[in-house]
């Protein structure tokens, strides 16, 4: 019996011997990747659902008609359903044309024909409210290094924002991009992107970007989404020692991005130069806090200490232009 139930089970054993191998080699590989990166802040919040319209449309009901009169009632409650009655000719000529019977017929086909018309109409406003033009933009600025105090000023704005209702995201966001705006000297490195779609797609792309860009760090240090504030050691994530930095190459940078869904068109320039930047970051803060959606601010390095080299900042960002 034994020997059955080993040589059964032997299958099997195999199969979970290397399974735990496979899961071991691989997230072992994934943590020491990791290791070797690089620490981030993060902040925002929103939802795109907040676009969905706050009512669904219910047809009018057209009860009374189908009661009263039967067999015409299917062709008026609906717009769908039924046939439509058309009173004959005779019921005008020669006796019949103001009697009350006439008179319903008549105020039958008029109900009809308002409810139809409004139905449709409706049927547009919901159509449009429900799946509406959104914009989804993208601002990078890669900075020198030494601009520590704005990296500091970055964290200060995590700490205290409201990143729980409309009003407190508009605010980071204005405060984010003033904070840019009042150290041009430092800026380096610009860019820009928008696209422009319906609703359901535009929060898709929206987490596109989120995920690309949070995937370039190894891990975050300082976040604050949706109310949740979440501050971890530096320690946390193992960043380059000094002795380490001095080997390798001494550009060291600091990059922010900022990605906002937004009701409606949103205009960014192409970043050719720094007037380009101003003028895209002066849009982004401009949008007001009743068309924006969601908002979210990363940058890296968070860590102190910690730093984006040269070689990193080309591999990790070659669509920025120089400023």
């Amino acid at each position: 019996m034994k020997k059955i139930l080993t040589q059964r089970f032997k299958p099997l054993l195999k199969t979970v011997v290397v399974f735990t191998m496979i899961f071991s080699l691989v997230f072992g590989q994934a943590h020491d990747a990791l290791a070797a990166g690089r620490s981030g802040g993060r902040m925002g919040g929103g939802s795109f659902r907040r676009s969905a319209p706050s009512r669904s449309y219910r047809a009018p009901s057209s009860g009374g008609y189908r009661g009263s009169y039967g067999g015409y009632g299917g062709g008026y409650g609906r717009g769908g359903g039924g046939f439509f009655f058309f009173p004959s000719p005779w019921l005008f000529l020669g006796g019949g044309g103001g009697s009350l019977f006439t008179l319903l017929i008549l105020a039958a086909i008029g109900s009809y024909l308002f409810q139809a018309f409004r139905q449709a109409a409706d049927g547009q406003t919901t159509a449009g409210v429900s799946n509406p033009s959104v914009s989804v933009a993208k601002v990078q600025v890669g900075l020198l290094a030494d601009a520590r105090s704005l990296q500091k000023e970055l964290n200060q704005i995590a700490m205290k924002s409201n990143t729980g209702n409309s009003a407190g995201l508009a605010k980071l966001l204005q405060e984010s991009t003033l904070a840019l705006l009042r150290h041009p000297e430092y800026w380096v490195y610009g860019g820009s992107q928008t696209k422009q779609a319906r609703l359901e797609s535009a929060e898709a792309e929206f987490n596109r970007m989120i995920l690309m860009e949070r995937s370039k760090v190894a891990g975050e240090t300082l976040s604050n989404i949706a109310g949740e504030l979440k501050q971890k050691d530096g320690s946390a994530i193992a960043v380059s020692t000094p002795e380490e930095l001095a080997q390798r190459d001494p550009g060291a940078y600091i990059v922010v991005t900022l990605i906002v869904g937004t009701e409606g068109k949103l205009n960014l320039p192409t970043i050719n130069g720094d007037d380009d930047l101003r003028t895209a970051l002066n849009v982004l803060g401009a949008v007001s806090s009743d068309k924006l959606l969601a908002v979210e601010v990363l940058w890296t390095p968070q860590a102190e200490g910690d730093v984006l080299t040269r070689d990193e900042m080309v591999s990790d960002y070659p669509s920025l232009k120089l400023v």
